[in-house]
């Protein structure tokens, strides 16, 4: 395998005049391994980077207004990154241009002003060690290439950089942390630069963080079930402390997640993030972010699955339909990794036609071809009560689409307490099928026993599990109100889903809401508008059907008006009381009833 000194080498001289016909790129045909290289993948990323570099040239200003006034030092180290790998690479349009020296040493100069003493950086919390091993790993980076290249003019530029990663690494390995991901990020940050400047206090802290275990569940998600996170930040951890620190069996972990990720691809790059328990449990998240990952590693094990997604990743990239992270942010990571340059092997199938189900999550997951569907029943909301950052708490309890015909939410809220959405407490297989369960209770407080009374009347604030008041409520008894609610899921032969919906116990309103992504024609004679909720309607009898093009999605019956009241979907009150909202973005489809009820739901 090429190293990287040669891998650099390969860049200069008369290499770097490839035909311009198919890009700097094929500067790359002599990197020492004769045929291994993949010039059009390398072509790719060097344009890529060079637009990315012009993108960062002239907004390279607004990084220095938000590092000096927001304490904000990410954007600004990316950029340093972005900047030195079109500086230090050959086939670059900017390779060795003096032009990028004095932004690159601006940006350098500030952020070793606004470094505390402590070597931090705020970036949203108070000297933060996490916040600023985001920024130390595209740092150090950034120092190896220029190290490598040693170019004379960038000597003032090294020496910023290397005065920043020093100071910083003491912070880092004596500062805490906030959230799981964050263990392994400030761990790699502190593996490269100990390889550089020895410390042992360095391995110390990296093998204390370490030794708490990897927190991966059986199915290969981490236990933030996130693929921003998992993309973003562990994986790529992962797979630096693997190189930089001896910790092979690493590869192990990041293949599993990989290979667990495959089963959560949507047909269009997306990637299903409904289990997750960070902010993108609601959120649109995007393959690419996993695109190098899934390149080193189909390198790296022969996977042809993994190279086939990293092929259409790339064949993606170069329609520009990216993710967050622009493909010319990567040329650094390749030249740093030349490895990563290398052929990928031979694609093997996706899977496109499968039922996964993913237990650790409790998320079942069908795909048949270009038409996919969620099950989800793995909230954290039965077991502690409580809507927060870090918990997973989306409603959403099943999703499906047909091509551009996107169903993104389907969800169930009774009028009950206030008590808020459905939220199922299982999820369990069944009968040509899969079964959603809950049971909530709602209490009406009697009057306290004799022994429990004060005649001040002054008693504890106490939680009934809806609100808060100076009623002693534990010692009360209470007479409780019930409602049982379970929904079984079927798919057909012929790729229909029937959902059966059964509200028992308490007699309440209800509303199920479907919620389509925006871009499409909704169509149905039952459809009524609600009125003071835009792209809002009520299906109150027939079917209605949703089309994007040539792809539709049909659903109903609709179930009457639900009574003389405007349909209402209630969120409850955790949200209600702080002004929030759980409506979901898109073309909304309500239909409503009243339990005790069992309803039928079709969806072909």
């Amino acid at each position: 395998m090429m190293g990287r000194r040669t891998f650099l080498a390969s860049t200069t001289g008369a290499a770097a005049t490839a035909s311009a016909a198919v890009g700097h790129g094929t500067a790359f045909a002599n990197t020492g391994v004769e045929g291994d290289e993949d010039v059009d993948f390398l072509a790719f990323l060097t344009t890529a980077a060079d637009t990315r570099a012009r993108s960062v040239l002239d907004g390279y200003a607004t990084y220095l207004t938000e590092l000096r006034d927001r304490g904000k030092a990410r954007s600004s180290a990316r950029a340093i990154r972005t900047l030195t790998s079109v500086y230090v690479h050959a086939p670059s349009a900017y390779h060795h241009d003096e032009a990028l020296l004095g932004p690159l040493e601006t940006l350098a100069d500030t952020l070793a002003e606004e470094q505390f003493d402590d070597g931090l950086w705020d970036q949203g919390a108070a000297h933060s060690p996490p916040d600023t091993a985001f920024s130390i790993v595209d740092l150090n980076l950034a120092y190896s290439l220029l190290d490598e290249d040693g170019h004379r003019p960038t000597a003032k530029l090294r020496a910023t950089v290397e005065r920043i990663l020093r100071a910083a690494g003491p912070g880092l390995a004596t500062g805490g942390l906030h959230t799981a991901n964050h263990r392994w990020l400030v761990c790699a940050a502190l593996a490269r630069i100990h390889r550089r400047w020895p410390d042992p206090a360095y391995p110390r802290r990296i093998d204390a963080w370490l030794a708490e275990g990897i927190d991966q569940l059986a199915g290969g998600e981490y236990s933030e079930r996130s693929p921003t996170y998992s993309a973003v930040v562990t994986n790529p951890a992962l797979l630096t402390l693997a190189r930089h620190h001896g910790r092979r069996d690493l590869y192990a972990v990041v293949r599993k997640n990989l290979a667990a990720t495959l089963y959560v691809i949507e047909p269009n790059g997306e990637v299903e993030s409904v289990h997750s328990r960070r902010q993108d449990q609601t959120v649109l998240r995007y393959l690419p972010e996993f695109w190098l990952q899934y390149r080193e590693l189909a390198i790296r094990d022969g996977d042809g699955r993994f190279a086939a997604v990293a092929a259409l990743l790339e064949e993606r990239g170069a329609g520009q339909t990216f993710g967050e992270t622009p493909p010319g942010d990567r040329l650094a990571e390749v030249l740093d990794r030349p490895e990563l340059a290398r052929k990928l092997p031979r694609v093997a199938e996706l899977p496109t036609d499968f039922e996964h189900h993913d237990e650790s999550c409790a998320l079942m997951r069908v795909r048949r071809g270009d038409a996919t569907a969620s099950i989800y029943g793995g909230t954290d909301f039965p077991d502690v009560h409580a809507i927060s950052s870090g918990l997973s708490t989306n409603p959403t309890f099943f999703k499906m689409r047909k091509g551009g015909a996107i169903l993104d939410s389907l969800r169930l809220a009774p009028q009950f307490f206030s008590l808020g959405h459905f939220r199922a407490e299982n999820l369990e297989r069944t009968e040509g099928g899969w079964r959603l369960t809950a049971e909530v209770r709602g209490a009406y407080h009697q009057p306290l026993p004799p022994q429990h009374r004060r005649s001040d009347g002054l008693y504890p604030l106490t939680n009934d599990g809806r609100f808060w008041s100076a009623m002693d409520f534990p010692h009360r008894p209470k007479e409780y109100r019930t409602l049982r609610t379970e929904v079984v899921v079927k798919e057909a032969a012929d790729g229909s889903w029937t959902l059966d919906v059964e509200l028992a116990g308490s007699e309440v309103p209800f509303a199920l809401e479907l919620c389509f992504r925006r871009g499409g024609t909704l169509t149905g004679d039952g459809l009524e508008a609600v009125t003071d909720s835009p792209d809002t309607y009520q299906l109150v009898r027939g079917e209605a059907t949703y089309t994007v093009g040539d792809d539709r999605i049909t659903f109903g019956p609709g179930n009457g008006k639900g009574g003389k009241q405007p349909p209402v979907v209630d969120a409850g009150e955790r949200y209600s009381w702080m002004s929030g909202s759980l409506t979901p973005d898109g073309v909304r489809v309500l239909i409503t009833g009243r339990s005790p009820l069992r309803y039928r739901l079709n969806l072909r």
